[in-house]
């Protein structure tokens, strides 16, 4: 997918409040992601919905740090939380983390052919 080419003097206002808001959405999202316990959490549950504990036995941490770490993904709209009795399960909100765990992916554990 390329680039649009942008043009700031050929921008509308209600164009440049957009690409700000929208740099401002996307900035927040590349904060939230930028803990390593954050984007783990975020690549266990891109295989599927895991309680807290499974999340603590993966990441090797306290109940504390986790609860802390999906608190600010649940924030930023990245996971749901989904209650059955005293287990609560965590999944992805929707398609945005997975589609950047793949691109993290691509760049950082692919071998070179």
């Amino acid at each position: 997918m390329a680039l649009p080419q942008i043009e700031p003097d050929q921008l509308t206002d209600a164009e440049m409040d957009r690409m700000v808001e929208n740099a401002t959405i996307a900035s927040n999202f590349l904060k939230a992601i930028s803990h390593e316990g954050r984007l783990l959490i975020l690549c266990y549950l891109a295989s599927g919905e895991k309680s807290v504990t499974e999340l603590e036995r993966l990441l090797s941490a306290r109940q504390a740090a986790v609860s802390q770490q999906l608190a600010r993904l649940r924030l930023e709209g990245l996971v749901v939380p989904r209650r059955e009795g005293k287990t609560i399960y965590y999944s992805l909100a929707d398609d945005r983390p997975r589609r950047l765990i793949e691109t993290v992916y691509d760049i950082f554990c692919k071998k070179d052919s």
